[in-house]
């Protein structure tokens, strides 16, 4: 009966110092669930590539959010670079109660899910970080205005993916491109996109806006605000 006791107080003491599950770890989305808001890590990310075959060429801000170059798809279009896993974020904005719509990609298509509001918050010289509206952070360089006001932001979480197609298995195709928030329906490997359609995107070419986004490589957050249910 000793021995018993014995073994029962190792493996209380192993279990102690057993490394967290790879499910415990830090996945760099946090989530407030009392004021609604899941806050992800980010950087300012680069208008031109340093890489020959761009030959430094600069493309229009079609996504907002994505991994950095190379391993983001859409790395050479994007607002901020993020290292997050688009799934986490997606269960994170599920934790609130939302459930995701639809990510549309064709002409005519229109993205849907439940509205959120999301701001890049930018650190100020005080210490404590202002938060913009993301819609504010791009303009048309023609107009130099910012996307219309009409502009949502839907949580349509992201089409499912089959990587081989020798193979049945799919996987949540935002987690393979590393795009979390899409302007405009050039892909539905996403989380977010707005009620822009690709006849939009025909004629409103954007930029990052250099009144408001700060300098390449700045460590911004991106605030993914989920409105409280009635």
């Amino acid at each position: 009966m000793r021995c018993i006791h014995i073994l029962a107080a190792f493996i209380g003491v192993l279990l102690v110092f057993v490394p967290a599950r790879a499910a415990d770890k830090d996945t760099g989305v946090r989530l407030d669930k009392e004021k609604r808001t899941v806050t992800i890590d980010a950087k300012i990310a680069p208008r031109k590539l340093d890489d020959p075959k761009f030959e430094g060429k600069t493309w229009p801000v079609e996504v907002v959010a994505c991994w950095a170059y190379p391993k983001g798809q859409k790395a050479h279009e994007t607002v901020v670079s993020i290292d997050c896993k688009p799934s986490d974020v997606h269960k994170a904005i599920e934790s609130l109660g939302l459930k995701p719509g639809k990510p549309a990609k064709a002409e005519g298509q229109v993205p849907e899910g439940p509205e959120v509001k999301i701001y890049l918050e930018i650190p100020g010289d005080d210490g404590r970080g202002r938060r913009v509206p993301l819609e504010r952070t791009m303009i048309d360089p023609k107009t130099n205005k910012p996307l219309p006001k009409s502009v949502r932001w839907r949580f349509t979480g992201s089409a499912m993916v089959q990587p081989d197609p020798e193979k049945p298995e799919k996987v949540y195709g935002a987690d393979r491109t590393g795009t979390l928030i899409a302007i405009f329906p050039v892909t539905d490997e996403t989380v977010f996109q707005t009620n822009l359609t690709l006849k939009e995107e025909k004629y409103l070419k954007l930029e990052t806006n250099p009144e408001v986004v700060p300098k390449v490589g700045t460590a911004v957050k991106l605030v993914i605000e989920v409105p409280s249910r009635s």
